[in-house]
């Protein structure tokens, strides 16, 4: 019986998800938000309903990892090009502000008297480390909120995707120098040689899978769910690569293969199937287990109030970082907001990299309470802020539901299927 609970905890965190999407829609909030809180309520924080399982795990990073794929799909490769110095710029003051910004916050609570710590590392490397938490960025929920709202394809949103991509890649490299000082067995050389090995690697097996595909795709009369299934099949094995072989997040090699297939005859098609699929199962079971992570242990009223001022302090740096940098590439001031704004969401990145410093003394069991919180907060926060900076005077007409209305259309035009 036990067995075949995981049918149950899917069933649950589906209705629960959809249900609590619709409420937040009701009060003019992305629909993402809903399903984030669902999985609050329904994990250990709260009713403990669903405890997580490493199924739900499982299905919830291939929901990470599609919904990276749909949204290099859906990117224009000129656009994103354009972006490539100015995501650069974006990217690197967006580390380095809530670099300095988290380090000042814990600099000042870290002390006798304040907040006692359990860790094992110098009080130095502690501190930068909370700053190196603090530079994540978890650019899924911005993607789904983009999507929803039919902004991710704005000159804006393909800075965020561009700047987000670049972020990933500048958080490795702090957390390994972190690390290194921390742990003599991390070699800071090898881990920046392997991230430019991953690029180099991905951009050869992405021009050979672009031209072959190509040619299938453009004289092929074939099922047409074949492109689909192939599709998906060099997603997955891009991802892999990144994260088995050369550390680099799957997420990045899942959008880099979307980008890689974006410029195909059947990119519509392909993308009309993937946004059914990630609809139906993956997108809520990713935002659900964000929640269902979440379990707070006991805390102080110290360490309360240096949760609430790392809040702020993570909301405030992204915002201001990434917005200057965007001012300095010659963004207009709202669109500076727009993209410091979609980085503000830490997700369950600050979560991994948290666990990576508990791991090698780094963090103090004390400022693992915040850090949770900082994580839930932003990620509630983001869409919530991304709904408000990108409103325009015109009402906007493409919301979730009606993405998956054309892909039902689009499905009906290909009777080849059937």
């Amino acid at each position: 019986m036990e067995s075949y609970k995981y049918l149950l905890d899917l069933a649950i965190i589906l209705i629960s998800t959809k249900v609590l999407s619709l409420v937040t829609k009701k009060f003019q909030m992305p629909q993402v938000v809903g399903a984030l809180l669902a999985g609050l309520l329904l994990g250990p924080a709260v009713l403990g309903v669903i405890t997580e399982t490493s199924f739900i795990d499982m299905v919830a990073e291939l929901g990470v990892i599609v919904l990276m794929f749909s949204a290099g799909l859906e990117t224009d490769i000129k656009e994103l090009k354009s972006t490539g110095k100015a995501s650069f710029i974006i990217a690197l003051l967006g580390v380095l502000v809530p670099l300095a910004g988290g380090f000042g916050v814990a600099w000042y609570f870290n002390r006798a008297g304040m907040i006692e710590s359990t860790a094992t590392a110098s009080i130095f490397l502690q501190n930068m480390f909370i700053g190196v938490i603090l530079t994540a960025t978890s650019v899924s929920i911005t993607v789904e909120t983009l999507k929803e709202m039919g902004k991710l394809n704005t000159r804006a949103g393909n800075a965020i995707l561009g700047a987000a991509i670049i972020d990933d890649i500048l958080g490795i490299v702090a957390l390994t120098i972190i690390t290194s000082l921390a742990d003599s067995s991390v070699n800071v050389v090898m881990v920046l040689l392997k991230v430019v090995a991953f690029f180099v690697v991905a951009v050869i097996l992405g021009l050979i899978f672009y031209k072959l595909f190509r040619i299938w795709t453009d004289h092929s009369k074939q099922d047409m769910r074949r492109f689909v299934i192939v599709a998906f099949v060099f997603c997955l094995v891009l991802s892999y690569i990144a994260e088995a072989y050369f550390g680099v997040a799957d997420i990045t090699g899942a959008f880099i293969a979307g980008l890689i297939i974006s410029n195909t005859q059947k990119t519509k098609y392909i993308a009309s199937r993937f946004s059914t699929l990630s609809y139906m199962l993956l997108s809520p079971m990713f935002f659900a287990s964000i929640g269902l992570k979440v379990e707070l242990p006991k805390m102080s009223m110290m360490i309360i109030v240096f949760a609430i001022v790392l809040v702020v302090v993570a909301c405030l740096t992204k915002v201001i970082g990434c917005g200057i940098g965007a001012l300095a590439c010659k963004y207009s001031r709202s669109e500076s907001v727009q993209i410091g704004v979609g980085m503000i969401s830490r997700g369950e990145v600050a979560l991994i990299v948290a666990s990576k410093g508990d791991a090698v003394g780094l963090m103090s069991s004390n400022f693992l309470g915040p850090v949770i919180i900082v994580v839930v907060a932003t990620t509630i926060i983001a869409p919530i802020l991304l709904k408000i900076v990108f409103a325009s005077k015109h009402k906007e007409t493409v919301p979730q539901e009606s993405e998956l209305v054309r892909s039902f259309e689009e499905l009906d035009k290909h009777h080849e299927d059937h």
